[in-house]
């Protein structure tokens, strides 16, 4: 007879296992509830405290009986049914749980509906299981907030090394939720290495989608041209799993036209261990390799050296020239009130802010609690029109497209015959952004404190499932990843 599942199972369980415990009738979706909501108690709020968990689905336990019911007549719907999920604090839900982007001005805010995000979850039979710390405003209210804090959660802690290294940002609480194991998976979103940064930081797979094969709708903005939610998970068939459920035309996205049609139905099909074989990897080491510390090169170097032996033709260097300004965030200043604003007018009355300029006031006359790191982005992004008619921000937008697309990901790619671009952790995120393109987080080792770090691939537009190939095979031909050693009675893991 097979045991019954404990607190300790879950920590790690990939959602392949976790489907077959179902089928096995070792736990059901209800206990699987219980047993993170635990896991929670113990490490979220005691223990180490890692302070990811903002908010708990109160219907999560009765959607889990549902859904267990569900599967009892008609069978599951697919991989994902059952599942509890958590979700990054500014993807709407439609229920009673609020979205507040971290911030105190959105508090108390409940969304008139589900965003596209919570819609296919629901439909795909995931259990969303509660909302999650982020850096407040997903990282664009000021220039020096650490990541993983906001003025409504506080600071989320890395669970590899609780107060001592950083969580990434802005999907903090995504990152170190699923690292400590209180949820199957979660979903961040990036609008410039929001994803990615968190994945590295707590040694999980996260996935960047191409800009418009993930709907939108519903997630709190701050740039229509780079935004775009994504799964973070503890395997890369987890992502693939989850970036599966997630795609769809959404006719509230015009983005999502681009890739009607252009999505796989399941993109676990053809994972394999030989994934790396024949293909070419190139390596922009003039963007990042200087500025990594030394055992994030040599964890760096190694990867490499692993992906050549695993069959891959590296090209090196294979330079970005055109790629050199990542970091000017010119085309976020303008979006920013523009599309930030068009979400209050979504929202309508249900929030007691209803533009960027009433947050900015909010924050002025709650200064003690709102204003610990200042909100210089945000005041810079007032001044703007919000018309997206000024010079600057048309010829910027241009440049974006050019430098990182055209003249940039595309040009090199082509002249080196590449299939995917590899970088150190989340280092050349800003040049895939720009462009919309995809990337791909897997674990890659960890430095002599125990502080993680990831390997990334990128490639051109909707070119996802060729990634997520290529990060199997690394994953499985490495098998860097370690879970955190967390403990319940200490701060220090």
């Amino acid at each position: 007879m097979n045991e019954p599942i404990s607190v300790k199972d879950v920590a790690n369980a990939s959602i392949t296992e976790i489907q077959q415990w179902f089928d096995d009738g070792r736990v059901t979706a209800a206990e699987l509830v219980l047993l993170y909501l635990e896991r929670i108690a113990r490490y979220d709020r005691s223990g180490p405290r890692l302070n990811s968990v903002l908010e708990i689905n109160p219907d999560a336990y009765h959607l889990a009986q549902a859904l267990d019911q569900e599967r009892r007549q008609r069978g599951p719907r697919g991989p994902l049914h059952g599942i509890p999920v958590l979700l990054k604090d500014n993807i709407a839900t439609g229920d009673k749980m609020h979205t507040s982007a971290g911030s105190r001005a959105m508090q108390d805010v409940y969304a008139p509906a589900d965003s596209m995000v919570a819609e296919r979850l629901r439909q795909a039979g995931a259990v969303i299981l509660g909302k999650v710390n982020l850096t407040e405003w997903a990282n664009f209210m000021t220039d020096h907030m650490p990541n993983g804090y906001s003025s409504r959660g506080g600071q989320v802690l890395n669970p590899y090394g609780p107060g001592q290294h950083d969580t990434g940002g802005s999907s903090a609480g995504s990152g170190a939720s699923v690292a400590a194991g209180l949820a199957a998976f979660a979903i961040g979103t990036e609008t410039s290495g929001s994803i990615l940064s968190p994945s590295s930081q707590n040694s999980l797979v996260g996935i960047k989608p191409t800009v418009g094969l993930i709907s939108r709708f519903g997630i709190v903005p701050i740039s229509h041209s780079q935004d775009t939610a994504g799964p973070m998970t503890r395997t890369v068939r987890d992502a693939a799993l989850a970036l599966g459920a997630l795609t769809g035309f959404d006719p509230r996205d015009a983005a999502t036209g681009m890739a009607d049609g252009r999505y796989p139905l399941d993109y676990t099909e053809g994972l394999s261990e030989d994934g790396l074989k024949g293909m070419r990897i190139g390596v922009p080491r003039h963007l990042y390799y200087e500025a990594l510390d030394d055992w994030q090169k040599e964890l760096f170097d190694r990867a490499v050296a692993d992906l050549a032996r695993l069959g891959a033709t590296i090209v090196d260097p294979a330079e970005i020239p055109s790629a050199d300004d990542e970091h000017d965030y010119t085309v976020l200043i303008y979006e920013f009130k523009s599309d930030l604003n068009a979400y209050f007018n979504w929202l309508g009355d249900r929030s007691p802010v209803t533009s960027l300029a009433d947050v900015i006031a909010y924050n002025e006359a709650n200064a003690e609690e709102c204003l610990k790191y200042g909100q210089t982005l945000m005041l810079k992004a007032e001044e703007t029109s919000g018309t997206l008619t000024e010079v600057e921000y048309l010829k910027a937008r241009a440049r974006d497209l050019r430098s990182s697309g055209a003249e940039g990901i595309d040009q090199v790619m082509a002249e080196h015959r590449l299939d995917a671009i590899v970088f150190a952790a989340n280092y050349g995120a800003g040049v895939a952004a720009k462009a919309g393109y995809p990337s791909i987080t897997v674990p890659a080792g960890y430095s002599p404190e125990s502080e993680p770090m990831g390997l990334t691939f990128t490639a051109r537009a909707f070119e996802e499932e060729k990634l997520i190939r290529l990060a199997y095979a690394y994953e499985q031909g490495t098998k860097r990843r370690e879970p955190p050693k967390l403990s319940e009675s200490s701060q220090n893991g």
